[in-house]
């Protein structure tokens, strides 16, 4: 199968790329630059996933679309909104995808996202995932929790600042609770839906088997460092909310409201989907031991 992939050089799509080669797939990455480094039987298209004109002639002759665009901070000075980044380039997505005659697409979406939600990141990816319902594509969409693995950007995160100080302030209580999910995992669920026609239609809360809250997860990672648990003081959830709303306009700042709300709402589902794809989820502390230990 030919497959265009819109995201392809992101944490979650490197990784993507390598599964679906694995399989024996043709791909064709839209591109900001090409990456002279990249080789074998993938195609690299230069264009820009927000306008359409760049890339829509790029999709003709695949058979199947990916989109794994998104961001999880905004930069508005440079451009970079969810409006822009999830709206839009769904949108312009979708249209390429019907003007080269496509019917197979799949889209990344998020954990929580849903038409009520609080934080503009999920508002703008539920947006998103309504134009792909409506768009009569042979569609599905994944939702994953927080995605962990090689090079990811929240564990690895809380992970340097360990091994900086054994002090990790904690905003609220910390009994907030995640599911990670390994990024393999991920992917293996995006080269399974390809495969699988039922999955068209579905929309698929993906989550790990590991439920933890914050605190348990900062304990697990010093662990996988070779560190005793660190020493947790709370931040007032209240003057927290008065804060981040003024110092997250600093590009160093590390946490965004909507972040924080993400975070607090936390990221959990029942492990339904698993009955769909059926195979065994990666253990996080395992696996967490043996990225870190790297």
């Amino acid at each position: 199968m030919k497959i265009f992939i819109a995201g392809g050089t992101g944490f979650v799509g490197a990784h993507l790329v390598t599964a679906l080669r694995e399989r024996g797939h043709q791909l064709r990455l839209l591109v900001h630059a090409r990456d002279a480094g990249m080789a074998g039987a993938l195609e690299q298209v230069e264009g820009d996933v927000t306008r359409l004109e760049s890339f829509s002639a790029a999709l003709s002759g695949c058979d199947a679309v990916i989109n794994l665009v998104g961001i999880i901070r905004e930069f508005p000075s440079r451009g970079i909104t969810f409006e822009r980044l999830h709206v839009q380039a769904t949108a312009n997505m979708l249209v390429a995808t019907r003007q080269a005659g496509i019917r197979r697409y799949l889209q990344m979406s998020a954990l929580g996202t849903r038409p009520n939600a609080v934080s503009r990141y999920h508002l703008t990816k539920f947006r998103a995932e309504e134009l792909v319902r409506s768009s009569g594509l042979d569609a599905t969409i994944l939702r994953p929790s927080l995605i962990y693995g090689p090079k990811d950007a929240f564990i690895s995160m809380l992970a340097r600042q360990l091994r900086l100080t054994p002090i990790m302030p904690v905003i609220g209580s910390g009994s907030y609770r995640l599911q990670p999910i390994h990024v393999a995992d991920v992917v293996r669920c995006f080269a399974l839906a390809l495969e699988m026609p039922e999955t068209i239609g579905g929309c698929y809360e993906l989550c790990g088997k590991d439920r933890l809250t914050y605190l348990e997860l900062l304990d697990v990672i010093a662990s996988a460092l070779g560190r005793s648990a660190p020493l947790k003081p709370r931040l007032p959830l209240g003057v927290m909310k008065l804060i981040i709303p003024v110092m997250q306009q600093l590009p160093q700042f590390p946490i965004t409201m909507d972040q924080l709300q993400m975070l607090i709402e936390e990221s959990i589902c029942d492990g339904c989907w698993q009955k769909v794809f059926g195979f065994e989820l990666l253990d996080f502390r395992d696996e967490i031991r043996a990225c870190l230990g790297r």
